[in-house]
C-alpha cells in the first residue's frame, strides 16, 4: 500500500463504512457480548520491542486496565517493520475485543506514505481513543562538546557528515525529528536506525551514535549518563523543567506529538465493547497516579474518544504527507 492509497480512498467513504459497522454492531449478539465482556484475558499487542517508551506506556496502561476490567491484560511485543508487523497482526485478529493494539502515529499517518503496509490504515481498525502525547528529549553523549541546541548546530556545521543520530527505526518519531533538524538547519547528519528505543539508548552509551531524540533520554539524563539539549515538543518536560523547548531556543522544530499513541481494535469489533473499553480508558487517564507515571516515562496522558482521535490522525496524515515530501522521504 503506497501513498496513493489515501488519494484513492476518500475519507467520506471511510465515515460511511464506519457508520455502517457501528449500526450493525448493535445486534443482539453484540449486546450479549458486551454484557459478558471481558470474560477472559485480553492480549495487548505492542508493535515495538521491550524497554522503550511505547512498551513502558503499554505496561503502565495495562496495569490499570487489568484492574478496571477485572481480567489479565497480556502484553505481546511484536516489533518489526517500524510498527507494521504488530499493527497488521491486530488488523487480522478476530474482532471480539480480546486483541487490542497500541496504535502509533507512525503506523497510521507516516508509514503508508513511504512503503506498502500489510493493513488498511483507514478502514482496518476501530479506534477506541487516544492515550498519550510524546515528550521526546534531544539527548547527546556527555563528552560531546555542546551544552545547548545552538552549540550543537554550530558543531554540526563545522564537522559535516561526522555526527550520527540513532532512532527506533525508519520513519519513527525520532527519525523524523532528526530529519527535520537536518533539513531546517541544512546539516549533514547520519541516521542510524535500530529495532527500538532501548537499542538506541545502548548505542548512545556505547558511543556508537552521538545523539537521539526519544523519550528514553529521560532515564539517561536524570542518572547523569547523558545531556539533554531540548525537550523536542511544544512544552517543557515535567521531569526536566530546566530543559527548554526548541521554540524557546529560537528553533521551530517540534512535531505534532500530541495523541502520538492510541488504543485500537480490529474493524468490526462491536460498538458496545468499544464503548466499554473507551470508558475504562478515559477513567484511567484521568487518574493523577497514571498521569504521574506517564510523566516518568516521557509521555503525557491525552484522552480523546475514538471519533476525535480518528480525526486527529486524518489531520496528521495531511501534515506528514507534506513533511515527508519536504525531507525527501515520500515516494511521491
Amino acid at each position: 500500500m503506497s501513498n496513493s492509497f489515501f488519494s484513492r480512498t476518500g475519507f467520506l467513504r471511510t465515515i460511511l463504512v464506519s457508520g455502517l459497522v457501528a449500526v450493525s454492531s448493535f445486534s443482539a449478539p453484540a449486546a450479549i457480548a458486551a454484557d459478558t465482556y471481558p470474560s477472559r484475558e485480553v492480549t495487548f499487542v505492542v508493535p515495538y520491542p521491550p524497554g522503550g517508551n511505547s512498551d513502558n506506556l503499554a505496561r503502565v496502561f495495562a496495569d490499570r486496565l487489568r484492574v478496571k476490567l477485572g481480567v489479565p491484560i497480556v502484553i505481546e511485543n511484536r516489533p518489526g517493520g517500524t510498527t507494521s508487523i504488530g499493527t497488521s497482526i491486530v488488523g487480522r485478529a478476530k474482532p471480539d475485543g480480546y486483541t487490542l493494539l497500541l496504535a502509533t502515529s507512525t503506523a497510521f499517518t507516516v508509514l503508508p506514505y513511504i512503503r506498502d503496509v500489510p493493513y488498511d490504515p483507514v478502514q482496518g481498525f476501530e479506534f477506541i481513543g487516544s492515550l498519550a502525547g510524546y515528550l521526546p528529549i534531544m539527548t547527546v553523549r556527555n563528552d560531546l562538546p555542546v551544552s545547548n541546541l545552538k552549540e550543537f548546530v554550530e558543531l554540526a556545521r563545522k564537522e559535516p557528515g561526522t555526527l550520527t543520530f540513532g532512532s527506533a527505526g525508519i520513519a519513527s518519531g525520532g527519525h523524523l525529528a532528526g530529519e527535520i533538524l537536518k533539513n531546517s538547519q541544512k546539516l549533514d547528519l547520519l541516521h542510524v536506525p535500530f529495532k527500538g528505543s532501548a537499542d538506541t539508548m545502548t548505542a548512545l552509551l556505547g558511543k556508537h551514535v552521538d545523539f537521539f531524540i526519544d523519550g528514553v533520554g529521560l532515564e539517561l539524563v536524570k542518572s547523569g549518563k547523558a545531556k539533554a539539549l531540548v525537550t523536542y515538543a511544544s512544552v517543557r518536560h515535567p521531569e526536566l523543567p530546566d530543559v527548554p523547548t526548541p521554540g524557546e531556543e529560537g528553533f521551530e522544530l517540534a512535531l505534532p506529538f500530541e495523541g502520538f499513541w492510541g488504543l485500537a481494535a480490529p474493524a468490526g469489533t462491536p460498538e458496545p465493547v468499544i464503548q466499554k473499553l473507551a470508558k475504562a480508558t478515559e477513567e484511567i487517564l484521568a487518574e493523577p497516579q497514571t498521569q504521574e507515571r506517564f510523566h516518568r516515562i516521557s509521555v503525557s496522558a491525552s484522552w480523546k474518544d475514538g471519533q476525535a482521535y480518528a480525526k486527529d490522525l486524518e489531520k496528521s496524515r495531511a501534515y506528514y504527507r507534506e513533511l515527508l515530501k519536504t525531507i525527501k522521504m515520500s515516494d511521491e
